[in-house]
């Protein structure tokens, strides 16, 4: 079973190599990880920082950031390709752009050893698969919920992983990057678009989830949104619920969904965020209700994905329409 551990960098790292100071750090060491295996653990992707693999040993090292490191079991299995069917939208020799569908996990882990998009892309793209990213989850340099359908880049080579590693590090902030998702919520926000600025860390006593932490323990996350539309009428005579625009400054997991639960409206289906909201359900019509059902996860969906191609600087733009579970919720909520 694969260990995960976190470190805050304190001021006892401020400009030292990463490798140095996870060598001295005492939690690692009662991994007994010696300073050649936390080696081997970067230039293998497992580790990131601020959420980006952190591809270099030598990389120097700030107060306040996250470091993730995964332990793997002593022999991995190393993924096995697959034949499952992919919905290519775009592909090169550095990289390829995905439609990825709801339920299909991005990567092999505890109980997905088979049956995941990396399975898929090494019997897709073969040897071509960028090596940076360990034998887990080659080529990945972001991720998607496995019930979040949507746009994914896999990095076919190092060059393009390295690159696009560093786009999604940046968050769009200096560097081309654009990340649009549509979200059908609860209620209706008490404006027609926002920012919602809270970090996130673990849930204090359920550690599968994320929540709203204080600052001093949780990483930066935001949020933008726009209300595009809003459905039906409740009891009080509110909407029942509101298609949302939303655009990531920052890639947390599960960002959106415990963003919009922290403001007072999880996502549609989310039974992890949301699962106070089966009265509310009640009041959809009943082919809503149907479709709710039907969907059988949280309504979100990666619509739009642009950035600097990493190797020949094009600009690329892509845009994916929500799959046809999420469409026929979206009926029937019209309808309503």
């Amino acid at each position: 079973m694969t260990t995960k551990i976190q470190i805050v960098v304190d001021e006892a790292g401020i400009g030292q190599r990463l490798d140095h100071y996870l060598a001295a750090r005492p939690e690692l060491a009662a991994e007994s990880l010696s300073r050649t295996r936390i080696q081997g653990l970067i230039e293998s992707g497992l580790v990131w920082l601020d959420e980006a693999p952190a591809l270099q040993t030598k990389t120097k090292l700030r107060a306040g950031q996250i470091v993730e490191i995964e332990v793997p079991e002593p022999a991995p299995a190393a993924p096995q390709g697959e034949a499952i069917p992919l919905n290519i939208v775009f592909e090169d020799e550095f990289l390829v752009v995905l439609d990825k569908p709801a339920g299909l996990v991005v990567h092999p882990g505890a109980g997905h050893e088979t049956g995941t998009l990396v399975n898929a892309l090494i019997a897709h793209c073969g040897e071509s698969l960028s090596g940076i990213g360990g034998v887990k989850r080659p080529g990945i340099v972001h991720r998607l919920d496995k019930d979040t359908s949507g746009l994914l880049v896999v990095a076919k080579t190092d060059a393009a992983h390295q690159g696009l590693s560093k786009l999604f590090a940046d968050h769009g902030r200096s560097l081309s990057l654009t990340r649009e998702y549509l979200a059908l919520v609860w209620g209706e926000p008490d404006r027609q678009s926002g920012t919602i600025d809270a970090p996130l860390g673990r849930h204090a006593i359920q550690r599968e989830k994320m929540a709203v932490v204080p600052e001093a323990r949780g990483r930066e996350a935001v949020t933008h949104w726009r209300l595009l539309e809003k459905f039906g009428a409740d009891r009080d005579n509110k909407p029942i619920a509101s298609l949302i625009a939303c655009q990531l400054e920052t890639g947390r997991t599960h960002q959106i969904r415990v963003h919009f639960a922290h403001t007072g409206h999880p996502l549609l289906g989310d039974s992890t965020y949301g699962g106070g909201f089966k009265t509310k359900a009640r009041q959809l019509s009943e082919a809503a209700q149907k479709a709710l059902a039907a969907l059988g996860r949280q309504a979100l969906h990666a619509r739009a994905l642009g950035f600097e191609h990493p190797v020949t600087g094009e600009e690329l733009l892509f845009e994916s329409e929500p799959p046809e579970d999420f469409q026929d919720l979206l009926a029937a909520l019209r309808q309503a």
